[in-house]
C-alpha cells in the first residue's frame, strides 16, 4: 500500500481530500502545517508529500525542498490556488507535479493513481 503525507492548513480541505484518498485504498497521514509535516518525512517512509503551497511557518515549497533532502524519493504533488506560486513551485521542485485548486476530487485521485503507477512500473524495469 502507498502511503501518502498530506500537508494542508484548511482543515476542511484537509480532511476532504484525506477522505478521497484513502477511499481510494491509500494510506493518508493528514497534518495542518510544513512544521508538523517535516519530522513525519524524517520518522516515517511516504511514497507522496502532497501539500498546499501557501501555509504558514514552513510553506510548500520549503516542505518538499526538506523532503528531498531526508527522503529524495518520495514524490511530490503540490495544491495551490495561486498560479504565480505554482511557477515558483515548478522551478523549485522541477519534478513535483501541480494540481490547481479548485479540481475535483477524481482529478487528484488520478493523478495520483498515474504517478504511482509509473513509480511500479519503473520499479518492475
Amino acid at each position: 500500500m502507498f502511503g501518502i503525507l498530506l500537508a494542508e492548513d484548511e482543515q476542511v480541505i484537509r480532511e476532504y481530500l484525506a477522505r478521497a484518498l484513502e477511499r481510494s485504498g491509500y494510506e493518508v497521514v493528514a497534518v495542518d502545517s510544513g512544521t508538523t509535516a517535516a519530522p513525519l518525512l524524517e520518522a516515517e517512509r511516504f511514497d507522496l508529500l502532497l501539500t498546499d503551497i501557501i501555509m504558514p511557518e514552513i510553506d510548500g515549497i520549503q516542505l518538499a525542498q526538506y523532503c528531498n533532502m531526508v527522503s529524495p524519493t518520495t514524490n511530490v504533488i503540490f495544491i495551490t490556488g495561486f498560479s504565480g506560486v505554482a511557477l515558483r513551485a515548478g522551478a523549485s521542485i522541477p519534478n513535483a507535479k501541480i494540481l490547481a485548486k479548485p479540481f475535483h476530487l477524481k482529478d487528484l485521485v488520478l493523478e495520483v493513481e498515474r504517478l504511482f503507477a509509473k513509480e511500479s512500473c519503473d520499479k518492475m524495469k
